[in-house]
């Protein structure tokens, strides 16, 4: 891709873009999952891994918690390498694919710890829960969005060619 090759090759271009609509549909999936559990204020997040009397629910065990992390470590950590893989060829400054790449893992990783910290060290981690998954969202979706820019950029230039 530095080079310019995937450019002149349609099947590279066209599975980088069909990579692109499955990314699409984890970032989609990810923020339905998200505010089907709860909403963007402390007090839902809080009460989907404490429990709420309110609501009859119970706090969110351990062993369940383990299974949700095992899949989300393994697939948004090969999303994060792929999207981040791809972005590392784009046209950007440096520093700012550096930024992209850090946000994206970082957001990744801390949410997914900040879900155990809101159960078994504070309910105060719920903040940072949020803050996490938007972080992530807009990294996903910027990410997304350029890659499918630079990807139509080069459609469009081999095909004038």
């Amino acid at each position: 891709m530095q080079t310019g090759g995937f450019q002149n090759h349609p099947l590279m271009r066209m599975t980088l873009a069909w990579t692109l609509v499955f990314a699409a549909g984890l970032w989609a999936t990810n923020a339905a999952m998200f505010l089907k559990r709860m909403d963007l204020t402390p007090s839902s997040v809080q009460a989907y891994y404490l429990g709420s009397a309110e609501e009859f629910s119970q706090p969110r065990s351990a062993a369940s918690m383990l299974e949700v992390s095992h899949a989300h470590l393994a697939t948004m950590g090969v999303m994060m390498l792929l999207l981040t893989h791809l972005a590392i060829f784009a046209p950007w400054e440096e520093r700012s694919k550096r930024w992209v790449i850090g946000l994206g893992f970082g957001s990744a990783l801390l949410g997914e710890a900040s879900g155990w910290l809101v159960r078994f060290v504070s309910p105060s981690f719920a903040v940072l829960k949020i803050a996490c998954f938007l972080t992530l969202q807009s990294v996903l979706a910027l990410l997304i969005a350029v890659l499918a820019m630079f990807l139509h950029k080069a459609g469009r230039t081999h095909r004038r060619a």
